[in-house]
C-alpha cells in the first residue's frame, strides 16, 4: 500500500480507499455524473457492481427550488453507497435552496458542478463557465459550504480554454472555502470531449490542494485507470462514458485498484462480465426499473439510449430497420424479445414486424 495522503479535517486518500469527514468510500473508482444518464436506475446497477460511489445527474438548483418534477426525481438515492447529489447554478439563493432540498432527501455529500460544457448551461454562466469568473464561482462555493451540514465536493475542468488553465488556483481557493474533494475532467471546456484527456495536467491541481482529487476523462479500462493515476498523482478515478452499456466497468476497475468487495450480482466472483442469460436479465431489470421510475410513456424513450449502448458493448450490429424497430417500440415485452434475439445471435438478425412503434419518436437523442 502506498503512503496515505492526509488532508485537513479528516480527509484522506490511499491506494485502497478515500475518506472525507468520516464518510468512507469502498474503493477509488467512482461513476461520474452524466446528464440524462446517471439516474436512479442506472446508479443502482452501477453501485451493485461495486463502484466506490455514484453521483446523481446534474440538478439545476433554480428549477429544483421551484419544484420542477424532473429535478425532484433526480434527487432520489440509489443504494447503500454514500448518496451524492450534484447541483448546478449561478445564483447563491438557488444554490443554497438546492442544498436544503438535497439534504431533505438524505444527501450525504453535495457536489458542485463547475465542469459541464453544455452551451445550454454555460450560456447562463453555470457549469464550466464559472471557471471564467473565479470570484463569482468562489462566492457560490462559500455559500454552499455554509449552507451544508454534510461535506461539499467540486467537479471541474482544467479551465475554460488554453489561455486560462486556472484549475489549480480555483481548486486551492475552493479547498480553503471548505471543499473536501475535487474531481477534474482533464480537458478544458472549449475542448468539450474532443482530443485526448490530458491527465498529466491534473497533477498541478493535485499538488495545489490537501484533499483527495479524482481524475476523469477517457478512462475506459484498468490500463487507462493506472496510467491516469500515474500521470496525475490523483487519489482515485472517475469514469463516465465508458460505463454506458457497461455498468459493471466501474466496479471492475474499483476492485482492480484496491479492496472493493465483489458485487452481489455475480455471486461474489468479482471478475466476470455478464453475458448470455445473465446479461439479458440485467438489461431486463434495468429496462423495468426505467419504466417504473419514469412511467411507461416516458420510460420507453429514456431506455432507448441504454438499449443501444448495451448492444454496442456486445458488438451487436443492427441494420437501419432493426435499429428503428427496437428503439421506437412501445411494447416492453416485444422490446425484450428483440433484445434476446439480437444478443443471442450477436450478429445482424431478422427484422421484427410484430411491434407497433410509437409514432413520432426520433431514433435517438445525442449524448450529452
Amino acid at each position: 500500500m502506498a503512503a496515505v495522503r492526509t488532508g485537513k479535517g479528516g480527509v484522506t486518500g490511499s491506494d485502497t480507499d478515500i475518506v472525507i469527514d468520516g464518510i468512507r468510500f469502498a474503493g477509488r473508482a467512482f461513476l461520474a455524473p452524466m446528464a440524462g444518464i446517471t439516474d436512479m436506475p442506472f446508479r443502482r446497477i452501477v453501485q451493485r457492481f461495486g463502484a466506490a460511489a455514484t453521483v446523481s445527474e446534474m440538478i439545476a438548483s433554480a428549477n429544483l427550488s421551484t419544484g420542477q418534477g424532473d429535478m425532484v426525481r433526480k434527487l432520489q438515492p440509489a443504494g447503500d453507497a454514500p448518496h451524492v447529489v450534484q447541483i448546478a447554478g449561478n445564483e447563491t439563493r438557488w444554490m443554497v435552496r438546492g442544498v436544503e432540498l438535497a439534504l431533505d432527501t438524505g444527501a450525504q455529500i453535495i457536489d458542485i458542478n463547475m465542469g459541464c460544457p453544455s452551451k445550454k448551461v454555460t450560456n447562463g454562466y453555470a457549469g464550466s463557465a464559472l471557471m471564467r469568473v473565479p470570484d463569482r464561482a468562489l462566492r457560490l462555493v462559500e455559500a454552499v459550504v455554509e449552507a451544508s451540514s454534510v461535506p461539499v465536493t467540486l467537479k471541474m475542468r482544467l479551465g475554460w480554454d488554453e489561455e486560462s488553465l486556472n484549475g489549480a488556483e480555483i481548486a486551492r481557493r475552493a479547498v480553503e472555502a471548505g471543499v473536501r474533494m475535487i474531481s477534474v475532467h482533464a480537458r478544458t471546456r472549449q475542448q468539450f470531449y474532443k482530443g485526448r484527456a490530458r491527465w498529466h495536467l491534473v497533477r498541478e491541481i493535485v499538488e495545489a490542494v490537501s484533499v483527495p482529487v479524482l481524475v476523469n476523462g477517457d478512462i475506459a479500462n484498468m490500463e487507462d485507470a493506472e496510467l491516469a493515476l500515474d500521470r496525475s498523482g490523483a487519489a482515485g478515478v472517475m469514469i463516465g462514458r465508458a460505463a454506458q452499456g457497461r455498468p459493471w466497468i466501474v466496479g471492475r476497475i474499483n476492485r482492480a485498484l484496491g479492496r472493493a468487495p465483489a458485487p452481489i450480482s455475480d455471486g461474489g466472483r468479482g471478475s466476470t462480465i455478464p453475458s448470455g442469460d445473465e446479461l439479458l436479465g440485467l438489461i431486463g431489470e434495468h429496462y423495468d426499473a426505467i419504466l417504473s421510475h419514469y412511467g411507461r410513456d416516458l420510460g420507453v424513450r429514456v431506455a432507448r439510449k441504454h438499449l443501444r449502448w448495451y448492444l454496442e458493448a456486445m458488438q451487436v450490429v443492427l441494420d437501419g430497420t432493426q435499429r428503428r424497430q427496437l428503439l421506437t417500440c412501445g411494447q416492453p415485452d416485444r422490446v425484450m424479445d428483440m433484445m434476446a434475439r439480437y444478443l443471442g445471435r450477436g450478429v445482424v438478425a431478422a427484422p421484427d414486424h410484430t411491434c407497433s412503434g410509437l409514432e413520432g419518436l426520433s431514433e435517438l437523442e445525442p449524448v450529452a
